[in-house]
């Protein structure tokens, strides 16, 4: 029987499933059935006499390429064999298995996962004599990162290195050769990295025009998932694939585009109709997750972004609530908040694993953890690690555990660690040299015989813990001077040739900072952050628990009740995109991302006042975000610890 596409679409789909051919551009907004309607126009197409090996469907991930393929069977009633569906990574892999011999590889290559990747480039530094041990080069998998970010974007490696990582032109500079040197490796290895998948199967394209021919007559009909993802290697691929019919439709949404640190590109769904002529536009504007408040929010909201298409979602439910913004003193004060929310929710029958708490950044959510463990509600952290388990806190927590308790063997090793010319080995002789002294100030005095790298290490080791004893440890905020010291001590530079994302790291210690301003008892804070690590571990494996997660990891999925906090400006926006359009714009994508996961219920947290360990008390504004919204599109809601003195500094001024 033939596929009733009337009676299952909407008209929306439907016109998209029916009339997709030629160069189409559907826009999809955020829970408007996009994989629906992808499934239905393949359906389509088979129906109708395409072959399946004449269509392309390319997805970003192996799980919706699965669901797809799956979907489109059970809709078709048969398996449609010789389809073409998969990841650029996928469909990338199977064409140069064919021809991989063009461009001097054999077809039997391996395929690096990023250990091995990263191991190549460490082997190539070696080769060409750099210092890969020492702390002042970054280290392989930052190289590996700065090489792939500028084949995915087609910038030079060496612009890169400068002006996206940060790096200085002495160091710079050598990206070129590590890049070169990285290449020939894999080429003596008969290896090709993820990257390569693309890069290479671009390079086929433009460089041998029987492949293009033979690819670009094969696939009749060229479908893009998520399109509003993809950079600037992949845009290539499918712009030169369907060069012969021309028959490329791409669906995505660019108000959900929050992906430019991995490469992606929004003008490439921008500029779609400028690349492909008679471009037919759709919209997909029904939204069946959200109810009609929280969906004029959002619209509201995205409505201020300049570079967009403009499209605007409407709800196929009934009225709900009018999304809550709640102010609060401070973050304590805002995780407090959060917290009581949450029992209520709970008390009143809500299920835990129907609420989530998303925020911009990691180190927003620390207080909330320590709450939520104080409350034993269990909780899960979405797409990454606990805030005090991340390993860049846990480094800068040794050192306070030194201070408090300078038997400690773990703390002191890992310390040691970090440190050039100093392994396992050497960090357990120096640990059996440690014990013979008695306490901190003995160890400071003492001399211990190492020799070379090792000892200039040992050296730097103790000159931080000399700066740190002579802190006084009864004035308030001693903990947090003694972080602010380690981190002016070395750690931030080694930090920035260890971690790719180390701007974001840093952003966590600066409000790791902050946060222990609060406390004067060291051994307080210390069994509270072991509390909260324990706690969550217990319940990472809890699927009855409450979700926190940061914007970026929750895209794509839904829950009933959300909280979103952090929304001042300097925390979201980021301080660091407040002064350029495209970055604000970005965040206020991803604030849209952040509203549009509530199905329900919505709450939006402001926290009035923030302490900063340098500059004191500080107060600010409610994010731009909220600001630049209409007042009825939502309530505030006050907490019950709501002083009437801070109404003074709750004022939304619209923008």
């Amino acid at each position: 029987m033939m596929i009733d596409y009337k009676n299952q679409l909407n008209g929306d789909q439907y016109e998209v499933a029916v009339h997709g051919d030629g160069p189409c551009l559907v826009l999809a907004g955020a829970g408007s059935g996009k994989t629906r309607t992808l499934v239905f126009r393949v359906a389509y197409l088979i129906e109708n006499g395409i072959a399946p090996e004449n269509i392309l469907l390319v997805t970003f991930t192996n799980k919706a390429s699965r669901e797809m393929l799956e979907r489109v069977e059970k809709l078709l009633g048969f398996k449609p064999e010789y389809l073409w569906g998969g990841t650029f990574h996928h469909i990338g892999n199977l064409i140069l298995r064919k021809y991989a011999n063009k461009i001097g590889y054999e077809r039997n290559f391996n395929i690096l996962d990023e250990d091995d990747s990263v191991s190549l480039v460490k082997s190539a530094m070696e080769s060409l004599g750099l210092n890969v041990k020492g702390q002042n080069f970054p280290k392989a998998r930052i190289v590996k990162s700065i090489i792939g970010f500028s084949r995915n974007t087609n910038q030079p490696v060496r612009d890169v290195a400068e002006e996206i990582y940060g790096y200085p032109d002495f160091i710079a500079e050598k990206m070129d050769e590590i890049s070169g040197a990285y290449e020939e490796k894999k080429k003596k290895s008969n290896a090709m990295d993820f990257d390569d998948l693309l890069v290479n199967w671009l390079k086929l394209l433009l460089d041998f025009p029987e492949i293009k021919e033979k690819y670009s007559n094969q696939f009749k009909y060229i479908l893009v998932d998520e399109y509003q993802d993809t950079n600037f290697i992949q845009a290539e691929i499918i712009r030169n694939l369907s060069s012969v019919h021309n028959n490329v439709l791409v669906v995505g949404d660019d108000s959900q585009s929050i992906y430019s640190f991995r490469a992606a590109d929004v003008k490439n769904i921008l500029n779609f109709p400028k690349l492909f002529n008679n471009t037919k536009i759709f919209k997909i504007e029904k939204n069946y997750r959200s109810t009609p408040q929280i969906l004029d929010l959002a619209n509201s909201s995205i409505r201020n972004n300049v570079n967009q298409f403009e499209k605007s979602l409407m709800a196929d439910r009934d009225d709900g609530y009018l999304p809550a913004l709640i102010p609060a003193r401070d973050e304590h004060e805002q995780a407090s908040l959060v917290t009581r929310k949450i029992m209520g929710f709970y008390r009143a029958g809500k299920n835990y694993e129907d609420m989530a708490v998303l925020y911009r950044s990691s180190y927003h959510s620390a207080e909330i953890q320590l709450q939520l463990s104080k409350m034993n509600i269990p909780y899960v952290v979405r797409g990454g690690m606990r805030y005090f388990e991340q390993s860049h806190i846990k480094d800068v927590i040794s050192y306070l555990k030194v201070l408090s308790n300078f038997s400690d063997e773990i703390a002191w090793k890992r310390i040691m660690l970090m440190f050039e010319g100093i392994g396992e080995k050497k960090a357990e002789k120096i640990w059996q040299e440690i014990q013979l002294a008695s306490d901190l100030p003995q160890l400071i005095e003492r001399k211990i015989k190492l020799t070379g790298k090792a000892s200039d290490s040992w050296e730097k080791i103790m000159r931080i813990f000399s700066r740190l004893n002579k802190i006084d440890k009864n004035q308030r905020g001693f903990i947090a001077e003694s972080i602010d010291a380690v981190l002016e001590s070395g750690y931030e530079a080694y930090l920035k040739n260890v971690y790719e994302n180390y701007r974001d790291r840093m952003d966590d210690l600066q409000q790791l900072i902050n946060f222990v301003a609060i406390y004067n008892d060291l051994d307080k804070l210390l069994t509270d952050v072991m509390l909260s690590e324990n706690f969550a571990g217990e319940n990472e494996n809890n699927r009855r628990a409450l979700v926190l997660s940061t914007i970026h990891q929750a895209k794509g999925l839904e829950w009933p009740i959300v909280f979103v906090v952090g929304l001042r400006d300097g925390q979201f926006p980021h301080h660091k995109s407040m002064e350029k359009a495209h970055e604000l714009e970005e965040e206020r994508r991803l604030f849209y991302v952040a509203v549009t996961r509530a199905k329900d219920e919505l709450n939006l947290l402001y926290p009035i006042r923030s302490f900063s360990y340098k500059y004191g008390e500080q107060y600010s504004k409610p994010s731009t975000f909220i600001r630049e919204i209409d007042a009825g599109k939502y309530m505030v809601e006050k907490g019950r610890n709501f002083r009437e003195e801070d109404d003074e500094n709750f004022v939304i001024e619209y923008d």
